[in-house]
């Protein structure tokens, strides 16, 4: 309750000195076609409901001068283009809002007037289990808290973990299993203090003031991404202001920042960075609170150049630095487990050129180095023994090539390569300890470089066979030099237009994945060990049931093979490993003998924000199962069957706005205890007859959040304030065995937590 007190006087502070008189602002951008990427000539963009609008020139760009600031639709048409509207165009102060817009051939003339797929039509050529997620959407989210994984979790594809990670879990598979691409730059882990050889973490790194719009495909993706067994999310960068410098300060409930940006050469390229730092260590210092307080910050920064009317150079860079320190004192304080140190500094550097062939296509070239230096102890409270030690330096030189053809208006081809290089020094040390079964796992030691090359080929041919009919057909092929395998995976999507605004499509395809190399490095035998793979299976359903609100259903099929497992640790699944523990452990054997299965339904209902009103509503159920070393079957980790999410926003004019998000989700499973080997060994001992057999309270939680922006002559304010688990549900995420007490504990996801915001533009 004090928050939002706080949050109505901030409030009724700054409407003292708002402008009476509504300041204005400006619209620039650029139309482009959405296949081939060339300018587009003559289009018309028209503000919605306004008696205002412009024309795109001869390098496709438009502009509209004078708009009252506040929030716009964008209608873009053109003769044998789609019609696209474009929502939560922001209009700021004394600012230049750029717009680019993508419009797609129409396949067919129309007489008739028809509800058109103008508000979704930046996912046509990718409809298999794809979902679009503008600037503006990724900003209110609530219960995102500026996390773009958590903004993630409404959707029907993704299981319920806990609050205070924001894993992806992924049609039953583990985080490891995705892929993040920025501008078509790969990066490893998009997380603060995030699991080496895997994709989850608890905070976000990714700024997302500067996400232009997400693509989120959680299967059946195309075969110029390889190397993943689950998913692929496709992040674009917005450019900074070509025409004049602006800032930006941030104030949130986890960090402090700012960011910057303006032109470069009197307007051939633009520039945007942004710094920012977590302060809770601070505060505690302050106040003389004690305990251990993670600090983190990172640094975003983007250039563009266009070094011709067709040649575009993008150069983007991302660091993040980690620390976390608890001694003994406070793990035995806190009554924690473990004790120890995390320092992790994380960098992506990467250069793209985007190179246009007029009208026949395009080509994307990239070169980027990802580095990674970990320095991590863990250590037992209870005996002080230590567990785990772990020095590693990791970097990776990834040259990317995706290139696309128009070889007529009936086939689209898509071709190119990827290339890594991979040089790590890892100095790990697994102590001996007695596992969660009962078995007690050998000393080992890992004190060696560890380098690999990886090298990907793909073709693929969209066809349209008949005026509703199209295929799209691809194969890949990879190969890892450390077990000399070539792997081939081939692709397939059919999408058949049933009416003007339903269409059926089925997906096919081999999906193949390397281990971590964390993993790989703990013997030299596992040079002989399969890559595992994932054939996928979709057959679904999208339908319009108006022109801004679009239906869903899936139905999918996910079938592992050659999946690891550990001889020493048979009922274990080596794959969601790190998501129990924050690191893979000792796996010095392994072979390839298991198989895994997820196979489930999922509806959703997306309605985009053409009015007042905006939201999303998802269901599914589904099974995700493994098969252990002992060949009996056992459910995966985040096998929630039933999911439940509804989030949507009321936006009553251009100052405030309202929303919210509410999730259920069935109870994961979790593997009971051995309580009398449990209290003899002052260890948790789970009963192995019983592995994940029972399972947790259902989940549910509802997160609200209030926006309300301020305009002043040339600036502008927003204050925000999102409540989470607003009716304190106890949502129980496992359960622990408490070695300092020797008993059970029920590790409990957060209760209702505030968390607000200032961001101040001028």
């Amino acid at each position: 309750m004090k928050y939002i007190v706080l949050f109505l006087f901030l409030g009724f502070y700054f409407s003292a000195f708002a402008q009476e008189e509504i300041p204005i602002g400006s619209i620039k951008g650029k139309v482009i076609a959405a296949e081939e990427l060339y300018p587009l000539i003559g289009v018309n963009v028209v503000v919605k409901d306004k008696n205002i609008g412009a024309v795109s020139n001869t390098e496709g760009n438009f502009e509209i001068k004078k708009l009252p600031a506040g929030s716009y639709i964008l209608i873009f048409s053109y003769v044998g283009y789609e019609t696209y509207s474009q929502t939560d165009v922001i209009i700021r102060p004394g600012r230049i809002t750029f717009v680019e817009a993508k419009l797609k051939e129409s396949s067919v003339q129309m007489n008739d007037v028809v509800v058109s797929a103008g508000y979704f039509n930046e996912l046509d050529a990718q409809p298999v289990s794809a979902v679009n997620f503008s600037t503006e959407e990724i900003r209110r989210s609530p219960g995102a808290a500026g996390d773009v994984s958590r903004i993630l979790f409404g959707l029907p594809s993704l299981a319920k973990t806990n609050d205070q990670k924001n894993s992806l879990i992924v049609r039953g598979g583990s985080p490891m299993e995705n892929a993040f691409f920025v501008d078509n730059i790969e990066i490893p882990n998009i997380n603060h203090y995030g699991t080496q050889g895997s994709s989850e973490g608890p905070i976000g790194v990714i700024n997302v003031d500067f996400l232009k719009d997400v693509n989120f495909l959680a299967g059946g993706f195309g075969v110029n991404y390889g190397d993943r067994l689950s998913s692929v999310m496709e992040m674009t960068f917005r450019e900074g202001n070509r025409e004049q410098f602006d800032f930006q300060l941030d104030a949130s409930f986890q960090a402090l920042g700012g960011q910057f940006e303006g032109p470069i050469n009197s307007g051939k390229g633009s520039y945007l960075f942004s710094a920012r730092r977590s302060y809770l260590d601070w505060i505690f210092s302050s106040t003389q609170i004690n305990g251990p307080v993670p600090t983190y910050s990172d640094f975003h920064s983007k250039v563009v150049y266009d070094l011709s009317d067709k040649m575009k150079l993008t150069i983007l860079d991302i660091t993040s630095i980690d620390k976390s320190n608890q001694s003994y004192e406070e793990g035995l304080k806190f009554e924690d487990n473990y004790f120890g140190h995390y320092n992790g500094n994380k960098n992506t550097f990467g250069i793209n050129l985007l190179n246009i062939w007029n009208k026949s296509g395009y080509s994307n070239l990239s070169f980027s180095h990802n580095y990674l230096d970990i320095s991590n102890g863990v250590s037992e409270v209870r005996t002080k023994d230590k567990l785990y030690f772990n020095e590693s330096i990791e970097h990776e030189f990834a040259l990317r090539n995706l290139n696309h053809f128009k070889l007529s208006d009936d086939v689209q081809l898509q071709f190119g390569f990827d290339a890594k290089y991979s040089s790590n020094d890892y100095d790990h040390h697994y102590y001996p300890f007695v596992d969660r079964q009962g078995y007690t796992s050998a000393e080992l030691a890992v004190n060696h470089k560890f380098n690999g090359m990886k090298a990907g080929l793909f073709a693929s041919a969209q066809m349209n066979l008949l005026s509703d009919l199209s295929l799209t057909a691809g194969l890949r092929a990879d190969y890892f030099d450390f077990n000399k395998k070539t792997n081939l995976s081939p692709r397939m999507n059919i999408t058949y237009k049933v009416t003007d605004v339903t269409q059926l499509y089925v997906s096919e395809g081999i999906f193949y994945q390397t281990l971590p190399f964390i993993i790989l490095s703990q013997n030299k035998a596992f040079k002989d060990l399969k890559n595992p793979l994932a054939y996928h299976s979709i057959l679904g359903v999208s339908h319009l049931l108006t022109e801004d609100t679009r239906l869903t259903l899936e139905i999918y099929s996910k079938d592992y093979r050659d999946c690891p497992i550990n001889p020493n640790q048979p009922e274990e699944f080596v794959m969601d490993q790190a998501v129990e523990n924050p690191v893979f452990l000792n796996n010095d054997q392994l072979v390839n003998s298991v198989k895994a299965y997820s196979r489930g339904i999922e509806l959703m209902i997306q309605k985009k924000l053409a009015k007042d009103f905006y939201g999303m509503m998802s269901a599914s159920y589904f099974r995700s199962r493994y098969m252990d070393g002992k060949s009996d079957w056992h459910n995966r980790i985040y096998d929630n069957k039933f999911t439940f999410s509804t989030e949507g926003g009321y936006k009553p004019n251009d100052q405030w706005e309202f929303s919210l998000r509410w999730i259920y989700a069935g109870g994961a499973p979790y593997s009971p205890f051995d309580i009398s080997a449990s209290e003899t060994a002052y260890k948790g001992i789970v009963d192995k007859s019983r592995m994940y057999t029972e399972r947790l309270p259902d989940y549910h939680s509802l997160n609200v959040r209030v926006d309300k922006r301020f305009n002043f002559y040339s600036s502008s304010i927003v204050l925000y304030i999102s409540v989470w688990n607003v009716y304190a549900r106890e949502n129980i995420w496992a359960y622990s065995w408490d070695e300092v007490n020797n008993k059970v504990k029920a590790e409990k996801s957060w209760a209702t937590l505030p968390v607000f915001g200032v961001e101040y533009e001028f």
